[in-house]
């Protein structure tokens, strides 16, 4: 089993319990934390059921409006439990509730780690179920310990979760999956260049593979070669070895032939220094992460399988460096694609579109229902969006209010874009069949997905994920790390709430 595997699963999960009905002061005694969360409006009746109720009531009117948590007090018992009190809208959008559900858990967490407790009273049953998940949700972003390697080890924020006060005990299945894609997404993202290359990247895929059932086959330099990959092939050719690769998983919960109803694409830039055209120190600084989108795409990945979702899905991640060196690609290159096509280079740094080209081209050759691809793709999203968002783009317009609306009822919101034919006017070339991207700038999100069209199979449903909101200093959502893990709670929304494979299929 690859070492990094291992360092992952013993980053061990909270464990997550539930204790149904009111709350005895037994059950609240062997809390360390207890977080309560209640209507914007506090009916007498409630204040009542909430220990030291009338305390709270008082120091809450001192406090300015809006804040978060609205007081707090410690509870007369053994372990002098630490109660924090939040106000919510139980109908406000859902990225506001997972950013107070962040900020109410942060709260706790600046106690000693021990057992965080969860009460949502005052609200209808349906509203306390849904804020009781999100406030778990945050609670297990939090508790997730990210990589480091110092001498001594990171302590734990967070041991065990307890949900209390709810009628009955809630399904968590989803919950519990998508904290485990996004804590996979956030451990990959984290890691260094030089833990995570592309040869342990490659072993901790095929581990992970194994012990999940997921077939794996790894293509690579060579056999890419032979088949004539040369636009991912032009990227790696700047690395000192053999390691680059193309990897293809297969997750199928029925038929082990059966061909993939989507298929999950991930650009697995372990490191960017820019290749030829070197980045500047403070753009190359965090370029470790430019394999978010390959970890997004293995962290959907697992999620599907927690989930058991009765769905075939392949995924398949471009994993390399881009390198500068007497090997590096360069600038006028021609290259000849996978499928094909040839493609002027423009600019080395815009490695991520040569990379996701051909393993986009090999996504479609199984015809897959439809493809979603997720990358740390260009800074003009980032320029456009902010960090807040992340940007989509589809061949499908249609489905522009459906990414939307799975956005704002995740709670990863996404803004689209348009792209087309007209676009590729930019990228016309007099020395090849298109230019790799243009050297005036300007809207190279919206070119460089229409570049990535163009290597996407006819008639195939395809979504492009431009990850801009993957990192937020203060974190983002019910997310407190800079590094998101976006791209989770947006995916497994579009696949189960708006059923996007027959939802793309019929548009």
């Amino acid at each position: 089993m690859s070492g990094l595997l291992e360092e992952f699963q013993r980053i061990n999960p909270p464990k997550v319990s539930q204790v149904t009905g009111a709350p005895k002061s037994k059950t609240i005694a062997a809390l360390d934390q207890l977080l309560v969360i209640v209507p914007a409006r506090v009916p007498a009746a409630v204040w009542r059921k909430i220990p030291q109720g009338k305390k709270l009531q008082t120091l809450m009117r001192r406090k300015a409006a809006g804040s978060v948590p609205a007081t707090g007090t410690r509870l007369n018992n053994k372990r002098q439990t630490a109660l924090y009190l939040g106000k919510v809208d139980a109908t406000a959008e859902t990225f506001d509730i997972l950013s107070f559900a962040r900020n109410m858990v942060s709260a706790a967490t600046s106690e000693k780690a021990g057992t965080l407790g969860i009460w949502v009273l005052g609200f209808e049953e349906a509203q306390q179920e849904k804020l009781a998940a999100k406030i778990t949700a945050a609670a297990l972003a939090a508790a997730f310990v990210m990589p480091a390697f110092k001498s001594k080890p990171s302590p734990a924020k967070i041991r065990n979760v307890r949900i209390v006060g709810q009628a009955n005990s809630l399904d968590l299945a989803r919950v519990l999956a998508e904290a485990e894609g996004n804590n996979l997404a956030r451990f990959l993202t984290a890691l260094p260049a030089n833990k995570l290359d592309a040869v342990a990247y490659a072993e901790f895929i095929k581990s992970m593979a194994s012990a999940e059932g997921w077939q794996f086959k790894k293509y690579g330099v060579k056999e890419l070669s032979k088949m004539g990959a040369g636009a991912f092939l032009a990227v790696a050719q700047g690395n000192d070895d053999d390691s680059a690769s193309i990897i293809r998983l297969r997750y199928r919960p029925g038929n082990k032939t059966a061909k993939p109803a989507l298929s999950l694409v991930g650009k697995g830039i372990i490191f960017d220094t820019g290749g030829t055209n070197l980045k500047p120190f403070t753009s190359m600084l965090d370029m470790h992460i430019d394999m978010g989108g390959s970890a997004v795409a293995l962290g959907n990945l697992a999620a599907i399988s927690r989930l058991q979702l009765d769905m075939p899905v392949d995924c398949w991640l471009a994993i390399t460096e881009n390198r500068t060196g007497p090997r590096a690609y360069k600038s006028q290159d021609v290259i000849t694609a996978l499928n094909g096509k040839t493609i002027q280079t423009i600019h080395t740094d815009a490695e991520g579109r040569m990379a996701l080209a051909d393993a986009l081209t090999m996504a479609s050759e199984d015809k897959p229902d439809v493809i979603i691809d997720y990358a740390t793709l260009t800074g003009a999203c980032v320029n456009a969006v902010t960090t807040r968002y992340s940007g989509v783009f589809t061949n499908v317009p249609d489905l522009h209010p459906v990414l939307k609306k799975s956005g704002r009822d995740s709670g990863e919101r996404v803004w689209p874009f348009p792209i087309g034919k007209e676009f590729l006017e930019e990228l016309k070339s007099e020395t090849a069949d298109l230019k790799q991207c243009s050297p005036n700038g300007g809207g190279d999100h919206i070119l460089a997905a229409s570049f990535l069209q163009e290597f996407v199979g006819k008639k195939i449903p395809w979504i492009h994920v431009d990850l801009s909101a993957c990192q937020r200093k203060g974190g983002l959502a019910h997310v407190p790390t800079e590094l998101t893990g976006f791209g989770i709670h947006f995916t497994m929304n579009l696949l189960i709430d708006k059923e996007l494979v027959r939802t793309a299929s019929s548009k």
